[in-house]
């Protein structure tokens, strides 16, 4: 029996050794038989296994280990069956020659600078590719620049199966998923995954297959148990495989990622890069950035390309990294990883002559002959003959769902988001009816009493500037970061951006309408308005409008300032407003010079709309009960001490709708710059 043990021991020894993949290079750390296991017992071959196997067959325990050993074989090389709803791919070749980006620094002055520097590489499909390099050396820059993302400043030539790349179709067969997780976080997994399914694969797919489809991405990435959970309760390693799921939705051919293992601990380090090893395994070009892989990661990619200071210093296996140092007299320390050691070069820790010299061998990424097999490597006249020219879509969109679907799913996506938001939802409900009645409480009785006139115009100023602020202020804090979902998404072709405008400025009309209606109901009767149901809704009218203008500012703001710089901006914007609003210094006081700053401030458009509603409209006299004198009693005198007329209420009413139609335009514009500015 202790024969039949040990006999089953160095089996399973034997076996597990001829798969197992040492951490260090064989180059770097000799394996001789005093120091490998594997080399320290002769190799069997499979004839020699199955006589092992036969010979302890009437022994269970041994066939139980045996049998154990095969199905794990067997798991492991059928890896790739389990994308049964993700079919596999056709590789495709990427290639880039002479490649340069240069940004141009400073506010004034404005001095170009070149971050890559005329680089050339190869990218073979069906292969897990790393781009390393210290920091600032251009990794990212490389990857914006090869996925589309970034197209301002770019020079060069990138090829994708030996042909000049269309953008457009190229974008279609690609995604890009960057270092932050851009994720909707208040919705739940499986949420994410269905929207993602209805906006990136259409009606292509019926609902039965859309199921299906996502339950193996889930199941595969180990997400399925956390289905119900929501994206911010997620750790970071199921983040950003949840990051990976969404993407995975519509099969993309190339795959871009931003360092996928950063923050990361070495086990989700490990299941991320198993899982791009897979998908690369199945005919996808997975191209990804890692700043400093540990030796057991480093071994997992099928390609490496180092950079320092945007040029190429190596491409080639990994494998045959430690044997390159070693050709251009720069041996590997032992024990020591080789990515260490190289991105030491690359620092220049050595010298600055060092990196010239690698990037010389290099040819600055032309030169192929470290490749795990160059023989394999086809040119791009081969790669032209062997893949056909692709036939030209008619379609105009780079989405795969119509316009209105996409209104549609976003729509429920950020009902969700407001539902289970306590800020744009319960806390703002909760802060109009708290200030409303605080104000109400505090102006009590100034609507219908001629002795409080200018006190209630300091209400209607209050009011005014609860609307305008609190609805601006609240957008400036939150849509920046909506911004950086939207640029992932829109870039990834998710939803247009006017589908994604519009259905932003839908879903807030009804949350907005009511907190401006309880708000209004409250403070209207606790003040004493006139109780006459048109002044009420002018009054109404106006501060629905004024909110609309407020949220529309908010929208220009937060889509081009990050929220620090936002929340300096928005309140210095207000003051010239407020000085033109005709509120501190009279109308007719304000020099003619100025005058034209009367024109341009919605806030004396509200003003003058309000004091209209409550005392315009031939109000008749006031009640005077609490003085035996009120000197603004009779409204016609008012409205002639703030020079503003009562019965100019549409006036001012269409002058404020046409301030939003272009306040909302310009955020539109806005957003669209946005967009192009960033590649």
């Amino acid at each position: 029996m202790e024969l039949i043990q040990g006999d089953a021991r160095a089996l399973t020894g034997i076996m597990v050794n001829q798969e197992e993949k040492p951490v260090y290079n064989g180059t770097t750390v000799p394996l001789t038989s005093s120091s490998s296991g594997a080399a320290a017992v002769s190799p069997l071959s499979c004839t020699t296994c199955n006589n092992k196997i036969k010979q302890y067959n009437a022994n269970g325990q041994i066939q139980e280990i045996v049998n154990v050993i095969k199905q794990q074989d067997k798991n492991d090389n059928n890896a790739t069956d389990l994308f049964s709803q993700l079919p596999a791919r056709s590789p495709v070749d990427l290639e880039f020659k002479d490649l340069s980006y240069t940004v141009n620094e400073g506010f004034i002055k404005r001095t170009p600078k070149e971050i890559l520097h005329n680089v050339g590489g190869k990218f073979p499909g069906s292969q897990l590719i790393a781009i390393m390099g210290p920091s600032g050396a251009g990794k990212s820059t490389l990857l914006d620049v090869l996925s589309g993302f970034k197209t301002t400043g770019v020079t060069g030539a990138v090829l994708m199966n030996g042909r000049p790349r269309d953008l457009n179709a190229f974008r279609r067969q690609t995604c890009y998923i960057t270092q932050d997780d851009r994720l909707h976080e208040l919705l739940t997994v499986v949420e994410n995954m269905r929207c993602a399914a209805e906006l990136k694969l259409g009606k292509n797919l019926s609902y039965e297959l859309k199921e299906r489809r996502i339950e193996e991405i889930l199941l595969i990435l180990g997400l399925y148990e956390h289905s119900d959970t929501l994206a911010k309760k997620l750790s970071g390693g199921q983040k950003k495989r949840l990051s990976i799921a969404l993407e995975l939705i519509n099969n993309p051919t190339i795959m871009f990622l931003d360092e996928p293992t950063t923050g990361l601990d070495s086990y989700s380090c490990c299941r991320v890069i198993d899982l791009l090893q897979k998908l690369a395994s199945q005919g996808r070009t997975i191209i990804c950035t890692i700043h400093q892989p540990t030796a057991k990661l480093f071994q997992n990619f099928d390609l490496v390309y180092v950079l320092s200071a945007g040029k190429c210093v190596y491409q080639g296996g990994t494998s045959k990294l430690v044997k390159f140092l070693q050709e251009v007299d720069l041996p590997c320390p032992k024990y020591h990883n080789p990515a260490d050691y190289i991105i030491e070069l690359a620092c220049r820790e050595y010298g600055e002559d060092k990196v010239d010299y690698l990037c010389k061998e290099m040819q600055n990424g032309r030169n192929i002959e470290w490749f795990e097999d160059p023989s394999k490597i086809c040119k791009a006249e081969d790669l032209m003959r062997k893949n056909p020219v692709p036939p030209k879509t008619k379609a105009r969109s780079l989405e795969d769902t119509t316009t209105w679907n996409q209104i549609k799913i976003l729509m429920y996506m950020e009902f969700m988001k407001l539902k289970r938001d306590s800020t744009l939802s319960h806390l703002r409900i909760a802060v109009n009816i708290f200030l409303a009645i605080v104000l109400g409480l505090l102006y009590m009785d100034a609507g219908n009493e001629g002795s409080r006139v200018v006190d209630n115009y300091y209400l209607l100023f209050a009011i005014l500037m609860h609307h305008s602020m609190t609805t601006m202020m609240l957008t400036v804090l939150t849509f920046p970061m909506e911004m950086n979902i939207l640029l992932k998404e829109h870039f990834n072709r998710w939803y247009s951006l006017k589908s994604y405008y519009a259905a932003v400025s839908l879903l807030d009309l009804p949350l907005s309408t009511f907190c401006c209606l309880i708000f209004t109901i409250i403070i209207y009767f606790l003040s004493d308005q006139p109780l006459e149901m048109f002044r009420f809704v002018m009054f109404f009218a106006i501060s629905l409008l004024i909110v609309f203008i407020g949220q529309s500012t908010g929208l220009i703001i937060g889509a081009w300032f990050s929220v620090v710089n936002g929340t300096f901006f928005a309140p210095v914007l207000m003051v010239p407003i407020m000085m033109f609003a005709g509120f501190g210094v009279n109308l007719r006081d304000i020099p003619y010079y100025l005058k034209w700053g009367t024109h341009l401030s919605y806030l004396r458009y509200a003003l003058e709309g309000y004091v209209g509603s409550i005392y315009g409209e031939k109000r008749e006299a006031l009640e005077c009960e609490r003085m035996i004198y009120c000197h603004y009693r009779h409204p016609e005198k008012f409205l002639y001490e703030v020079a503003m007329r009562g019965d100019k209420f549409w006036f001012n009413f269409y002058a404020l709708v046409i301030i939003i139609v272009l306040l909302r335009l310009g955020a539109y514009v806005v957003l669209k710059l946005k967009i192009k500015s960033e590649k």
